[in-house]
């Protein structure tokens, strides 16, 4: 899923403190400016993901314009991809039992074939991803 959202950056005297008005609990910071975008980006990303995971509503993006700024503060659109994050980090894995025909067993395993390469192929396939 992709997403773009707008942030907050506060200037202070760490750095910057960055916010989500749409996205509650998200917030980051960091040192400098690509720090914090970078940051940003990052802790939208984790939020994003948990909420898909948990089933939670997640909910639309403001319009950038809309989006109230104190002084010296300023909104920049972040973009999330929580599939492509899900790929470069969450790229460990589970196990997971299931069930097959015991002569499609025997098949595959006369075969050589890889059970786990063949099932990734397979689920990526049925879920349009790369």
């Amino acid at each position: 899923m992709k997403y773009v959202y707008p942030a907050v950056f506060t200037p202070d005297e760490y750095g910057y403190l960055v916010r989500f008005p749409d996205v509650e609990n998200c917030f980051t910071e960091g040192k400098t400016l690509d720090e914090a975008l970078e940051m940003a980006q990052d802790v939208l990303n984790l939020m994003l993901m948990t909420l898909e995971d948990e089933g939670l509503p997640i909910n639309p993006a403001s319009d950038i314009k809309a989006v109230a700024c104190e002084e010296g503060e300023f909104a920049s659109l972040i973009g999330a991809d929580t599939t492509e994050y899900r790929k470069l980090y969450g790229n460990y894995a589970v196990k997971k039992t299931l069930s097959i025909p015991a002569w499609l067993n025997t098949q595959a395993e006369k075969s050589g074939i890889n059970f786990s390469a063949v099932l990734q192929k397979a689920l990526k396939a049925e879920l349009n991803i790369g």
